[in-house]
């Protein structure tokens, strides 16, 4: 695998549907690097998860309800960004998967791209192992509030999921969510007003925002910051309003924790586009509020560790999932 190139795996026709959703609104075959092997994009881009998330795509692909879009085409008209939004299910091959919560898992990409080559494919790969099963979101994009919009898809998401479990051999409500940067912003609006309990759905038994947005009060104050991300631009695409009338609303997420479960952060202290503060802030409002959250801030490394291979945030995901597992026992044993 790590002889074949980037543009053999995504044309080979048994992906063909989520292909194209490797990162979502970016045609890589224009790309210089379409081309490289998964050996060259791991040595020049530092792609180096990118073989096994692949290894894993191909294993699941074959399997019942692998690729579902969420909205029928008569939903998609007049909305051409609900085309192609689907979920994609990587089950695991733990016969006890079936009993655990799943994970809905939200890749990040500022709002404009779904970056799922590097933090979907691979990380859902590292939950299976550990016995989860997952489905790989990819929200709207392409409007501005796609983040309001990405409750919208997820709650069509758990619908679907409800409606194919006899496909998928689980509890529909009993899941997980897991976000990174921009997704990571999602997955913690869904614990919010705006999320599960607008849509009547069930609270997440646990969330993973792992090095995410999370407060548009550190953004604005953090206008002169280098490398930070483009505020207003980030606001708009992502809420429809100004960085101020977020700073002042739910979408201030420190300011809204009341609905969350127990959550665990992971974040590197170098992270360069989204400052650890958020995280930091984050934590720090689920302890005051008295829900459970652990949180883990790297010693080295920046932005985008995705599943942490080769580098200090390695391993996260099981730290993670022991940490949610050590916290249903001790329920159970109360």
């Amino acid at each position: 695998m790590r002889q074949k190139t980037l543009q053999e795996i995504l044309e080979d026709p048994r992906i063909a549907d989520i292909a194209v959703d490797a990162i979502s609104k970016w045609d890589l075959s224009q790309e210089e690097f379409y081309p490289w092997t998964l050996e060259e994009l791991d040595q020049k881009m530092g792609w180096c998860n990118l073989e096994r998330g692949f290894t894993r795509l191909f294993e699941v692909a074959e399997r019942p309800g692998f690729y579902q879009r969420l909205y029928t085409e008569g939903e998609c008209q007049g909305a051409p960004e609900k085309e192609g939004r689907n979920i994609v299910f990587f089950p695991s091959d733990d016969p006890s998967a079936d009993e655990r919560p799943y994970i809905i898992m939200t890749p990040g990409g500022a709002f404009v791209n779904i970056w799922s080559l590097t933090e979907g494919w691979p990380t859902a790969q590292r939950f299976n192992e550990r016995g989860y099963h997952v489905f790989l979101l990819t929200y709207q994009l392409g409007i501005q509030g796609v983040a309001v919009k990405a409750m919208e898809d997820m709650a069509r998401a758990i619908e679907l999921i409800r409606e194919k479990r006899d496909i998928y051999h689980l509890n529909p409500d009993h899941y997980i969510t897991c976000g990174f940067s921009a997704g990571g912003y999602i997955s913690c609006l869904w614990n919010t007003d705006k999320g599960y309990r607008a849509y009547g759905l069930p609270k997440p038994c646990a969330c993973l925002p792992i090095y995410p947005v999370t407060s548009f009060c550190i953004l604005r104050d953090n206008e002169d910051k280098e490398g930070d991300i483009p505020k207003e631009e980030l606001s708009m695409s992502g809420l429809g309003c100004t960085v101020e009338e977020a700073c002042h609303s739910t979408f201030e997420i420190p300011d809204h924790v009341e609905g969350f479960p127990p959550t665990a952060i992971f974040v590197a202290s170098q992270d360069e586009l989204v400052d650890p503060d958020h995280s930091r802030h984050l934590a720090k409002a689920l302890e005051e509020a008295g829900i459970p959250c652990r949180l883990e801030v790297g010693p080295s490394g920046g932005h985008g560790f995705a599943d942490g291979t080769g580098m200090c945030m390695e391993g996260w995901t099981d730290r993670a999932i022991s940490w949610i597992e050590n916290l249903q026992e001790e329920k159970a044993n109360d």
